[in-house]
Formats: C-alpha cells, structure tokens, sequence
C-alpha cells in the first residue's frame, strides 16, 4: 500500500502542471534535516551489506571445513588416536564442529592423564563442549542482531525524513501562498525519497537475518549432535578402559 502511493504520488508530480521528477535536482532543493536523514539511511544501509558480506564468507568457511574434518576426525577417532584428532582439530579453525570437538577432546585428554575418580572426565568434557558450544554460537551470531536493528529502525529513519518533507511541503504553501502542486512538489519529492530508501534499506536487512538465524539453528544443531556423539565415544572408552 504504501509504495503503491508512492507511485501514484510520484506519476502526480510527473503528470501536474508540467513538473517533472529530477533525483539531483531533488536532492538540491531537498532541506538539511532530509539529507541527513538519506545519509544516516545509507550508512545503516553500507553497515548491514558489511555484515552481510562477512557472515556469508564465515558461514560458507565454517561449512566447508566442518564437512572435511567430520570424517577426518571420525577416522582418527575410530582408531583410538586422541592426539591426532586433536591436531586434526586444530587445523580446520573455521569449523564450528572443529572449535566444540578440540575442545571436549582436550579436557577428556586431560583427565585421562590426571587420578580423577571415574565419571568425572564425563562429565567435566561435557562442561567444555557446553562452553565451546555457547562461545562458537556468540561468534556466529556476532553482527546479526545489527540486521535486526537496522530491518526493524530504518523505516522509522525514513519515516521521520517523511514527516520533515510534509511539514517543508506546508512551510511552501505558507510561504507562496498558493496551495497548487507546484508549491508542494519539494516537500512531497523529499517525503517520497526519505520513505522508499528506508524500505530499501530495512526489506534486505530483515531478508538477510531470517536468513543468518536459521543458519545459526542449523549449527547449533549440529554441534549438539557432535557433542552428543563425542560424550558417547568417551563413555565407550571409559567403560572399555575399566574393563581391561
């Protein structure tokens, strides 16, 4: 409804009293609150496609590597080869599985060399996966909720550049005073512009973050999972190490 307005307002403008719509000449005459208003639009906008572009290149990363070390690792691990799976670990730094797995593996390893009473290395690497899970999601997350921010504030923005154009349009009319077109057409130009580039801004932005946080649900999942098979695996070696 509203960008349908828009149009009708602006084919208006083009159609009434032989006014034409000009973006530069708009821009011209367009008042100081109204260009710091599309200005603080666009920094919101070049922040929002920065974190998209950043979340993009670290999400296809943690994908990419996650799906070479998972068997790699698994490998490592059938073998019994703690060490290994640890450097394994250790060289696929972007993996969200890599940082939660290193993480378990290094506190079992670690208990396993120490005279702790059995159970407790169970249960003491299911507290570092729990922590590597809740650090590696805050890494994943970082930025997104800027998205959030700027999908949900920038009509806002740019409705309060709307209410600056209406108001200048009615200083005109006070001013000419003559109550045709021609003497609100600046006001209305502003109004038009500061709305349509909010949207502009705001409709990527809220895309863009539905988009991140089903990602980030994705990889919690499979951290989860990962960390509910590497507690699995220590119980097996724990019950195969008391048996012998």
């Amino acid at each position: 409804m509203v960008l349908q307005l828009q149009v009708w307002a602006l084919w208006l403008l083009q159609e009434s009293e032989g006014i034409s719509f000009d973006p530069r000449s708009v821009w011209a005459n367009m008042g100081v609150l109204a260009k710091l208003v599309v200005l603080v639009l666009f920094i919101m906008s070049a922040w929002s496609i920065g974190v998209m572009i950043d979340r993009v290149i670290a999400y296809n990363a943690a994908r990419k590597q996650s799906r070479a070390f998972a068997p790699a690792v698994a490998g490592a691990l059938r073998e019994g080869k703690l060490d290994e799976a640890i450097k394994i670990a250790d060289r696929f730094n972007k993996s969200h599985l890599a940082k939660v797995v290193v993480a378990g593996l290094q506190e079992f390893k670690a208990h396993q060399m120490s005279a702790d009473i059995p159970g407790e290395d169970i249960e003491a690497s299911r507290r570092a996966l729990e922590r590597a899970e809740a650090i590696v999601h805050a890494e994943l997350k970082r930025g997104v909720s800027a998205l959030a921010t700027i999908g949900s504030t920038a009509p806002f923005v740019g409705l309060f550049g709307t209410v600056v154009g209406i108001m200048n349009a009615f200083k005109s009319i006070s001013t000419s005073k003559s109550t045709g077109l021609g003497a609100v057409a600046g006001g209305i130009s502003e109004a038009l512009i500061t709305t349509a580039v909010g949207l502009f801004v705001a409709i990527p932005a809220v895309w863009m973050f539905n988009y991140f946080s089903n990602r980030i649900e994705s990889f919690d999942v499979e951290m989860g999972n990962s960390s509910s098979e590497l507690i699995d695996y220590f119980l097996k070696r724990t019950q195969a190490k008391v048996g012998k």
